[in-house]
């Protein structure tokens, strides 16, 4: 797509430090790291989020997930990883990107980058109805 970063470093266009090529896939080095050694899984086809990802490349990029949460680790000596998907909010590039990010205890990193919340009471099982009944509905 015209425009997009990712698919300009894919396409070559663009440098990038690949860590990882497929037929279908691509990771390479964020260059604003959280943590140096942050990846980037992204698919070759420009798609925008999760959810448009054919179902036909799930368990490769899920796999591919796999294997560089156990890179990091093997080749970094971080102790863990904290994988993220953003879609549509927060997106800084607007192609699906999965981040896989090194992880150390006490390396400062204070688990999700928001504030947490909490429910009143009753509510959450108004929130778990509701998702219930969309995926009941999405089901084929």
């Amino acid at each position: 797509m015209d425009g997009c970063v990712f698919c300009q470093i894919i396409a070559g266009d663009l440098p990038g430090h690949l860590v990882l090529e497929t037929d279908d896939l691509v990771a390479f080095l964020d260059t604003r790291p959280l943590f140096k050694g942050h990846v980037l899984l992204v698919p070759r086809t420009h798609l925008e989020t999760l959810p448009d990802l054919p179902a036909a490349q799930r368990d490769g990029f899920l796999a591919a997930a796999q294997r560089l949460a156990t890179a990091v680790k093997d080749a970094l000596g971080a102790q863990g990883s904290f994988l993220a998907i953003n879609n549509t909010v927060s997106q800084s590039v607007p192609h699906l990107h999965l981040h896989v990010v090194p992880r150390t205890k006490g390396d400062g990193l204070r688990g999700f980058f928001w504030p947490r919340t909490k429910y009143d009471d009753g509510e959450a099982a108004g929130y778990a109805d509701k998702l219930r009944d969309a995926l009941a509905s999405d089901q084929p």
